[in-house]
């Protein structure tokens, strides 16, 4: 049965060269005491192809998918012979005398990492993220903090410029985000609500439009009692919303403000009275919720009740007077 690795008599696991690999940050590879730095391993090409079977670890990367990375349109006619070559040179860098044996195997029509004999920080910090999605709060909260320190520099800071390193960069951004995210959600389950907020504004700081960060620190802020901050950051995410993509918050969001209104307008003073009378507003004037259809025509509807009247025009004079002497001041 064809397996599609070499399938000659090879060395047993213990005798082949296990290695270490960090991608975050500058490329460092250890081979037992050997340290292997990116200017070690052959060459641009022979790193980059490395790089590469690194981001996909485990998993068979084809030639020809290779060549496209490596070369895009402008691959030369020689390009599988080369890229034969350069996978060569790579391999007696990471398994000297070992040939194909060893780490960087080969399968059908490309390459592949061996997962039992390479161990990769951002294969960890995958890891790491997948189980703390799985488990409860108090043992997901190290696991995801782990996860975080190791991806504390930048995915593959030695490759600039390829397209293809991009792309990996802006997944593992998205998934960094994702992590972070979390780490605020399961920070403020265990009532750690310093390190709540501090998480969800380094989501923010990647990815200012993303909501679930902005509910992580509005509802943070709220359970720490900084009203008054959460409120400021709904108006935040309120107007980055509205100016990037047109469109408003979402109901936990607006569900959060209301309570953040309320919660301050409970308080004394003219701010506390100000928006007493805004929420009073907003309750006596939304539209009722439709509940089947209107049975007679709206000219005809009664008017509001006095004392109902009388509280509007109350709460409209105390905002008005607010405004005005806002105005005054500016």
């Amino acid at each position: 049965m064809t397996t599609g690795f070499d399938t000659r008599e090879q060395p047993t696991i213990t005798t082949m060269a296990h290695l270490t690999v960090h991608v975050f940050g500058n490329l460092t590879i250890r081979r037992g005491p050997v340290v292997l730095h990116a200017h070690q391993l052959g060459g641009p090409k022979p790193r980059q192809i490395l790089e590469i079977l690194l981001v996909h670890l485990g998993q068979p990367v084809s030639k020809d998918r290779l060549i496209e990375l490596l070369w895009g349109a402008s691959a030369p006619v020689e390009a599988l012979p080369t890229l034969e070559s350069y996978v060569s040179v790579l391999r007696r860098h990471l398994q000297p005398g070992a040939g194909k044996f060893g780490p960087l195997q080969t399968t059908t029509g490309g390459y592949v990492l061996d997962r039992d004999l390479v161990e990769v920080d951002l294969d960890q910090f995958d890891v790491l993220l997948q189980r703390a999605q799985k488990t409860i709060p108090g043992l997901a909260y190290p696991l995801l903090l782990r996860a975080l320190d190791l991806a504390n520099a930048p995915l593959l800071g030695d490759e600039l410029v390829p397209a293809w390193a991009s792309d990996a960069r802006d997944l593992h951004a998205a998934r960094l985000t994702g992590a972070r995210i979390l780490a605020s959600e399961t920070a403020a389950a265990l009532h750690r609500m310093d390190d709540a907020l501090e998480l969800a504004n380094l989501a923010l700081a990647d990815e200012p439009l993303n909501e679930r960060a902005w509910t992580a620190l509005v509802l943070g802020l709220e359970a720490s009692g900084r009203n008054a901050e959460g409120l400021q950051a709904f108006d935040r995410c309120r107007h980055a919303m509205q100016n990037e993509l047109g469109c408003a918050p979402g109901p936990i969001l607006r569900a959060a403000q209301l309570r953040l209104l309320r919660a301050t307008a409970d308080g004394d003073g003219e701010l506390a009275n100000v928006l007493s009378a805004l929420l009073m507003l907003h309750e006596q004037l939304r539209p009722a919720p439709a509940t089947g259809p209107v049975s007679r025509p709206a000219a005809t509807t009664s008017p509001r009740p006095e004392p109902v009247a009388d509280s509007l025009r109350e709460a409209t004079d105390v905002v008005t007077s607010f405004l005005r002497r806002a105005v005054a001041r500016a």
